[in-house]
């Protein structure tokens, strides 16, 4: 009698993380169609998308803040001066 290998019998293969965090399953879906199918697709998926998402999820936001910080900055390099605003209050 063969035995499989051990490390096929007591980890069973596991699907890939998925590419993307959200998929639209159809385009045509009506709103609550596709929240349901988002609600299905968050309850089915592995730890292991979760965690792929959810560092995707940061990269793009540390991404966002960076790209946001780096074009003020490149903004704030073509102003040559700035004044501070003076009020006068007169009686």
């Amino acid at each position: 009698m063969e035995t499989a290998p051990k490390d096929q019998t007591q980890n069973p293969p596991q699907k890939p993380a998925m590419a993307s965090c959200r998929r639209k399953v159809k385009e045509d879906a009506t709103f609550f169609e596709d929240v349901k199918d988002h609600i299905d697709e968050f309850i089915h998926a592995s730890m292991d998308e979760h965690k792929t998402c959810f560092q995707k999820t940061i990269s793009k936001m540390f991404g966002l803040s960076k790209a946001v910080a780096e074009k003020q900055a490149e903004e704030a390099k073509g102003v040559e001066s700035q004044l501070p605003l003076q009020t006068t209050v007169s009686d």
